[in-house]
């Protein structure tokens, strides 16, 4: 379907004419491992199967050199962005850093008010931050260059083919590469100081790093590492992330985000994209070059956690069919693809598509929206309670939920109905809504401070301006986990039960020099034990904002912005 009337979809193209044939398809903009909330207490960590693991100072866990680790993913197949040293130029090679199946653990304390009253949120101040800037890194993974496959061609004419997307194995030269063993990957330092204009950036705290994931990003090529000179477009992917580093959100300064040496495909920075894409989908990008058709998968909601280290997305899956004549964009919703992302890799936060297509373009988009997680008696990072999906219709949010190990598959998935749980789906005209608002961007979440649930959402008024609302409750909602919770009681499912609040204004985000601020996020965890999921008076904002700027500006095309709202 044509989705003119989906604000999500309308939003821009920063560069549609770019030459694809020199990128790798798609993006990752990750990070090294160097931010961690200082007012985070960790946990002692056990040894895992024997293997001893210890705790950096920066907060990131690495094993003792030597150790093997079995791999985090239960998937039995290899994952596609892994490269052996075989396949390798050079003669330096960098050792394999596994990623970590950590256990369950506590790292940040939280504090529930006291009383068996909800506690009512308001607002003390809030505080613009600016722009955040970017510190790119300076290395890149050398890796072997595969050649694309080669479309027939009945399947490079222009339009929606599912077949490209259900019938080809993920490209191994997109999704950022991971330093999993046994592999090893040759370090080279990058040739130029690379620029990023990025559109998105939700994301969340995961495995002791901030994750910011953008979706449409374009990288440009700097002379010297001079960032005021003109930059020659290299490369425009659809999905990227980075990390924050430094925390300078705590001092309430302006953000300073790092990608990650596993993004890039080559010492000039071009990129390997976050989420990655199927085989048919990076031969038709690549084939069709300048044709103003692609395929793109866009990262649009905040993090869902699975556990201590990894989350879900259910990212849009999108067809762009761009008019060459006036350069109009018209974006059609597939469906959407099942992301599993892990952070703390030495290469940067990684995604693996675990499901191509799992919901289809006909469907309710279950999860594009983001969801929550339900967690159960074993606490925050345990592996037991349910994940809720949102899913947004014209007149309101629906709610559908699963098990932590269903997530792939549909048939785990059940409905609410408005009255109980069904396994039949809800057809888009479903009316049984857990939140009867439209929204555009929206964030739920439960605060211990007040003993409730509080979501924060943006508009498709295009009025720069986040609002708020608490669930109304009798009496204190408590977690099962927590001090005088029921360990029976799936506590998610509350929003289903209880009325919401009136609608508040929360923050109005300056004007952006073009168009209006989108894609608003609360970055869940970031103060850490000031942060206001976790008991404390602090919430993080982010949105972005379109600056008007060419190429010749550091602040080209699309930037970042982000707030600090205290409550009281």
């Amino acid at each position: 379907m044509a989705s003119k009337g989906r604000a999500h979809l309308h939003r821009r193209i920063l560069h549609e004419l770019v030459d694809q044939n020199r990128t790798l398809s798609d993006l990752h903009v990750a990070a090294t491992s160097q931010n961690v909330i200082n007012t985070v207490q960790l946990a002692p960590v056990p040894s895992i199967s024997g293997i001893a693991v210890i705790v950096k100072k920066n907060g990131s866990f690495q094993p003792q050199a030597g150790t093997k680790l079995s791999p985090l993913s239960t998937n039995s197949q290899t994952p596609t962005s892994m490269i052996h040293a075989s396949q390798l130029p050079g003669k330096k090679v960098y050792p394999s850093v596994p990623r970590i199946p950590l256990p369950a653990i506590s790292s940040t304390r939280v504090s529930y008010a006291a009383g068996t009253s909800i506690v009512t949120p308001r607002i003390r101040r809030s505080k613009g931050l600016g722009a955040s800037k970017t510190t790119p890194s300076n290395q890149y993974v050398k890796q072997l260059l595969t050649s694309p496959v080669q479309l027939d061609k009945a399947s490079l004419s222009p339009g929606i083919k599912t077949t490209l997307i259900l019938d080809y194995d993920i490209a191994n030269d997109t999704g950022s590469l991971v330093s999993a063993s046994p592999i090893k990957l040759h370090i080279s330092n990058l040739g130029i100081t690379p620029r990023f204009s990025r559109d998105g950036g939700k994301g969340g705290h995961l495995n002791g790093q901030h994750l910011f994931i953008f979706d449409d990003t374009s990288s440009f090529q700097t002379s010297n590492g001079d960032l005021t000179s003109s930059g020659e477009l290299t490369s425009f992917v659809s999905s990227s992330v980075a990390i924050d580093v430094g925390s300078n959100g705590l001092q309430e300064k302006a953000l300073n985000l790092q990608d990650g040496i596993g993004e890039y495909s080559d010492d000039v920075g071009r990129l390997r994209g976050f989420a990655p894409l199927t085989l048919g989908e990076e031969a038709f990008n690549k084939q069709m070059s300048g044709g103003g058709d692609r395929y793109a998968v866009w990262p649009e909601s905040s993090i869902i956690p699975i556990d201590a280290t990894t989350a879900v997305i259910y990212a849009s899956l999108v067809y762009n069919k761009v008019d060459m004549s006036n350069q109009q964009a018209n974006y059609t919703y597939m469906g959407n693809s099942l992301l599993r992302v892990t952070a703390g890799d030495a290469f940067g936060p990684s995604a693996e598509r675990i499901s191509k297509l799992l919901f289809t373009e006909d469907e309710v988009p279950w999860g594009t929206l983001g969801g929550i997680r339900s967690w159960g008696p074993d606490g925050v990072g345990g592996s037991d309670g349910r994940v809720y999906l949102f899913g947004k219709t014209d007149d309101g949010v629906l709610v559908a939920r699963t098990n932590p190990k269903g997530l792939a598959d549909r048939e785990s998935y059940e409905y609410w109905n408005g009255s109980s749980w069904s396994a039949d789906m809800l057809p888009k005209t479903a009316t049984s809504f857990a939140i009867k608002s439209q929204v555009e961007d929206m964030d739920l979440f439960y605060s211990p401070r007040h003993l409730t649930f509080i979501m924060v959402y943006m508009s498709p008024f295009t009025d720069n301006t986040f609002y708020f609302r608490a669930l109304n409750s009798s009496g204190a909602i408590l977690p099962p986990y927590s001090p005088g919770g029921d360990r029976k009681a799936d506590f998610v499912e509350n929003i289903l039960k209880h009325p919401w609040s009136p609608e508040e204004k929360l923050y109005e985000a300056p004007k952006p020099n073009e168009g209006y601020a989108y894609s608003g996020s609360v970055h869940r965890g970031y103060f850490g034990e000031d942060d206001i999921t976790n008991g404390g008076q602090k919430m993080l904002l982010s949105w972005t904002a379109k600056t008007g700027m060419d190429a010749g500006s550091p602040r080209t095309g699309y930037e970042l912005q982000t707030a600090v709202i205290e409550f009281e």
